[in-house]
This record gives C-alpha cells, structure tokens and sequence, in this order.
C-alpha cells in the first residue's frame, strides 16, 4: 500500500457522472415540480408541432375527428392507470399484513437491531425518529475512528500511522458534514434517504478492512478492538440506511397512489368533456398567432396525461435510487469521481 487509495467525493452528486441538472431532474427536484415541468414540456411540444404540421388540426377535424380518437384513447387509459394505482396499493399494504406471529417476528427483530444500535453508539436507548437515529450511527463511527487514532498512535509505524490519519480524517470530516444535513431533517420528504446516501459507508469499510490486511502487524490489541467497533458501526449504518430506504419506498409509493388519484378525476373529467361537449365549429380566432381550437386540444390534452407525468417523475426518483443502493457492503458498482485504480491486493 504504497500510496492512499484514490478517495471518492463526499457526496453523492459530486460522486456520480451526471449533471447536477440531470440529478434534480432523476433525485433532488420536488416530484409535483418534476411533473409540472414536464407537463409544460408536453404542452409547448403539442404547440410546437401544430406550428410545422403541413396540415391544420382544424383541416384534420373535418375529417378524420383526431380529437374524439385522441380522447377516447386517453379515456381508456385513464381508466386502466387507476386500476395499476389500486394494484400498487395492494402491494404495498399486502407487505403490512399478515398473522400475529409474522408481526411478532418484525418487532423482534426490530428491537434486537435497535438493541445493536445501543451497544455500538453506548446508549440506553437509541433515537426513535429515522434522521437522529442514523446521526447517533454516524456520531459513533465518528468516535470509534478517532479512538482507533489514537490507538494506532502506539503502532511504532510511522507509514501505517499516516494511512490511518488519513482515514480517520476522511470519517471525521464526512460524518461532520452529514450530520449536519440530517440534522431537523423529516422522515417522509426525500432529505433523510438523500442526504444518507452522502455518507459512503461501503467505500469506509472496504478502507478499514484494507488498513487491517495490509498493516495488521502493527495493530495493538486495544487497536484491534476498536477498530472491530468501527466496522460494526458502519455495518449497522449500512442496514439502517436500507431499511429506512425500504420505508421510503413504501411511503412514495403510497404519496403516488393518492396523487394519481387526486389528478385522475380531474383529468377524466376534461378528457370526457372533450369527446362528448368539444365542438371545433363553435371555436374561432387565434391567440398569439396560434388557432384557438389547438390552444383548447393542447391544454386538454396535458391535462389527461397528467397522472402519467406523476407516474413518470416518481419512477425516476425510486428507479434512479433502487439503481444506485442494489449492492449492500463494500461493493463499488458504478463510475465515480476516481482517477485512479482502486489497490486491493
């Protein structure tokens, strides 16, 4: 271990290849303003293309009724996108119900993780609300580096002393800035798991697993000791942040179902007004140089894809995290912001 490893960036969007746009658009944006974003896209482009069409959609009308085709077709998946909604619904909550003894089991197991947690951060008891919960993680991962510090210190190695300030300095200063973003921050808004995800637990144990295969000679037993206390700490962060991302799942999912619900009837109820009340005769005039009768069709029809807007802006912001958490522990499995080759051996 001639030289440090390379040291990825302290947060996740420093740390990723994508734009810091395109990571408000996939992560960081509010999932309404996502979709009212993408819902002027929609209308504008539906405009745009009125403009270079060779053929007028009133010319259109005359004979082919687009409109009522359009509609019809909006209508039916309307219909079939609340019927997905209610099966996403039974999902979720089929995971919440289930027989005394399942029950039994998940508060067990709850309170024996909650009991690890206790051990490792030397509490009586351990935070109950998700963001101070994984700060008294990241609190004791903090400690336990800087008690190994200082037990290095009597190593007699002065290589393997720079290596362990290094990462001690690394935890410290990542777990300082982490903290400090969790700190007030609700379980139910996206700040919990984002801001979680900035504290690169598996790059830290991959470190002091390295720094004990390559300098274990020099290891004190009290060294040795604690530096099995920060691992276990950064374990338990590592399952604390995966269950949390599992809740947060649920909840989004949950948050989607009942806003497709809510812009559903709305968007229902102008598509069907389209079809059975729109008449393209009765509309005259143009406004800002474009047909009324496209102003009406545009607007209408942005309305009814609405829900699938919403759909769309929250897939990306579940799928974008599913992608970037599948790997739990020590493992890299995306590009990040690293020059250099990763020594292992």
């Amino acid at each position: 271990m001639s030289s440090d490893d390379p040291q990825p960036a302290d947060t996740m969007v420093e740390r990723s290849s994508n734009s810091r746009w395109k990571l408000w658009l996939l992560l960081n944006g509010n999932r309404w303003l996502v979709t009212v974003l993408l819902a002027a896209f929609a209308f504008v482009g539906l405009l745009a293309i009125s403009q270079v069409s060779p053929v007028s959609l009133r010319a259109l009308m005359g004979e082919k009724e687009p409109v009522h085709f359009l509609f019809q077709a909006l209508v039916t998946s309307l219909i079939t996108g609340v019927t997905l909604v209610l099966t996403i619904n039974q999902l979720v909550l089929s995971q919440e119900l289930g027989a005394v003894d399942d029950q039994r089991g998940r508060l067990e197991g709850s309170l024996e993780f909650h009991e690890d947690v206790e051990d490792v951060i030397d509490a009586p008891i351990s935070p109950p609300d998700p963001a101070s919960f994984l700060q008294a993680i990241i609190d004791a991962s903090q400690d336990r580096a800087i008690e190994f510090r200082e037990a290095a210190a009597d190593g007699h190695d002065e290589e393997f002393e720079d290596r362990v300030d290094e990462f001690v300095d690394n935890v410290a200063g990542h777990a300082d800035a982490v903290q400090e973003r969790l700190d007030g921050a609700q379980f139910g808004t996206y700040a919990v798991i984002r801001f979680a995800l900035d504290y690169n637990y598996s790059w830290k144990i991959f470190r002091a697993r390295r720094l004990r295969n390559v300098y274990g000679d020099s290891f004190t037993d009290e060294a040795r000791e604690i530096h099995d206390q920060l691992l276990e700490s950064l374990k338990l962060f590592g399952l604390a942040r995966e269950h949390f991302k599992t809740l947060y799942f649920q909840w989004e999912l949950i948050n989607l179902s009942r806003g497709i619900m809510y812009v559903s009837v709305p968007a229902l109820v102008v598509a069907m007004s389209m079809i059975a009340f729109f008449d393209a005769d009765a509309v005259t005039g143009t406004v800002f140089g474009v047909e009324t009768v496209v102003w009406i069709v545009a607007a209408a029809a942005t309305v009814s894809i609405v829900p699938f807007l919403l759909l769309v802006s929250f897939v990306l912001r579940l799928g974008t995290m599913a992608k970037r958490t599948l790997a739990i522990g020590p493992f890299i499995l995306r590009e990040s912001n690293r020059d250099e080759e990763i020594e292992w051996d």
